[in-house]
């Protein structure tokens, strides 16, 4: 278990959080955490998922079975790219309902005004 102590270890160093700060996020004392990442106690199956979910890494990652965060069946897609993909389609969907389908110049003006919304979020 003195691998899956260092990847915690790491994931929460890798992002500065203090281990009181990861403790009140996974809901366990200091201590605890402390313990995990020296190895001298195995998280439960639940606080390990806790960890997997906060980072965004499989639990092969965690169990040092892999060294891709994303492990051997896991499709990694970070929140954030998430988040701007759907507000793509969002603005995409929102300029085709403003514009008529019949209008040769609709295609057009419709992908300038998709460019420019989206450089806009930016």
């Amino acid at each position: 278990m003195k691998e899956v102590g260092q990847r915690l270890k790491s994931l929460r160093e890798g992002i500065k959080l203090s281990q009181v700060k990861m403790a009140g996020i996974l809901g366990v004392q200091q201590s605890a955490i402390n313990r995990f990442e020296t190895g001298k106690s195995t998280p439960s199956a639940e606080t390990l998922i806790k960890y997997a979910d906060y980072f965004d890494v499989s639990l092969d990652y965690i169990f040092a079975r892999t060294d891709r965060p994303q492990g051997k069946e896991y499709r990694y897609e970070p929140k954030l790219l998430k988040e701007k993909t759907d507000q793509n389609e969002q603005i995409r969907e929102f300029v085709e309902m403003c514009f008529d389908p019949k209008s040769p110049v609709s295609e057009k003006l419709k992908a300038i005004l998709i460019r420019l919304m989206m450089e806009e979020q930016k």
